[in-house]
């Protein structure tokens, strides 16, 4: 039997599966910014694409958390320490059902990370079952009928919920997704990268060359420069998300420099969460607690 590293993890993603495109991407992205991986957390949910911390080559700070609650885990991480790069690995049913509700408020709030949507338009650990983003009247092999509801436009929900960066990628464009999360980890505020990819075991309608024939890279200025063009740039990013049988556009639809991200709001109200992070703090010394709140609660006094 061949001997393995003990540092190497076997990668059971299917042939041809798109998340082998998007690990790539990462670890390039990773590499050629020079991130430090000691000030890096990758986070994922769960599905296919929660395994992405375990198969990163590089010695990377990974947390694997719950169905639907990988941005919340993350916005955590994020706040008790933002000195961190977050970037988060989530699929399209894992993000856009049970875990819709933390998109939106992701958006929101504006911190400073990146969501990488593995956007297959199934379930793919789960035997492919429509996902949030499958078309209406389209039946992939799993489905014993056609898809009666409506998809969710990623791109058009994220702009509207208030992410400051909004990207789209094909899978096996690894140098497009790769330049995408780059120019998202520059960026500061919450930021969106929805991939799309082939899941050649379940989707047999959305394959690589139906993709191949389609996407196209967008030609346009996404940068907001000034708050009274905003509303121009929005409208042309919706517009071309829209666009799906015969053209899908790639590219960054939206970047807006101009809304002060998260970890700045917290600054407004404790000006020196910055210098004294939440997870340096001392909470405890011989496991008694060296916090008080007895000043909250002589706020909370009913005189």
């Amino acid at each position: 039997m061949q001997e393995i590293d003990a540092q190497t993890e076997f990668n059971d993603w299917c042939p041809g599966c798109g998340d082998y495109g998007i690990l790539r991407a990462v670890e390039l992205a990773m590499k050629e910014m020079k991130l430090d991986y000691k000030n890096s957390v990758l986070v994922s949910g769960i599905g296919c694409s929660g395994k992405t911390p375990h198969f990163v080559q590089d010695d990377v700070a990974g947390v694997h958390t719950l169905h639907g609650r990988a941005l919340a885990f993350a916005t955590g991480i994020r706040l008790s320490n933002p000195n961190l790069k977050v970037i988060i690995n989530a699929g399209d049913g894992d993000t856009l059902g049970i875990g819709m509700g933390h998109f939106v408020s992701a958006g929101r709030r504006n911190a400073n990370m990146v969501l990488l949507l593995h956007d297959n338009g199934v379930y793919g650990l789960t035997k492919g079952q429509a996902s949030p983003t499958l078309r209406r009247g389209e039946k992939t092999k799993s489905l014993p009928e056609p898809n009666i509801n409506d998809p969710i436009n990623p791109i058009a929900l994220a702009i509207i919920s208030g992410y400051t960066f909004v990207a789209r990628t094909f899978a096996y464009d690894v140098v497009g997704t790769k330049e995408a999360i780059k120019a998202a980890i520059e960026h500061k505020g919450m930021a969106l990268i929805d991939i799309l990819q082939p899941c050649p075991t379940y989707n047999d309608i959305n394959v690589n060359d139906w993709y191949k024939s389609r996407v196209y890279k967008l030609d346009i200025d996404p940068v907001v420069h000034s708050e009274s063009e905003r509303n121009s740039k929005i409208t042309t990013a919706i517009i071309k998300s829209f666009e799906w049988e015969e053209r899908i556009a790639t590219g960054i639809f939206y970047q807006d420099e101009t809304v002060p991200p998260y970890e700045e709001r917290i600054k407004g109200d404790i000006t020196n969460y910055l210098d004294y992070v939440p997870a340096d703090q001392t909470i405890e010394n011989n496991r008694k607690s060296v916090t008080s709140i007895d000043a909250m609660l002589d706020k909370l006094t009913v005189v």
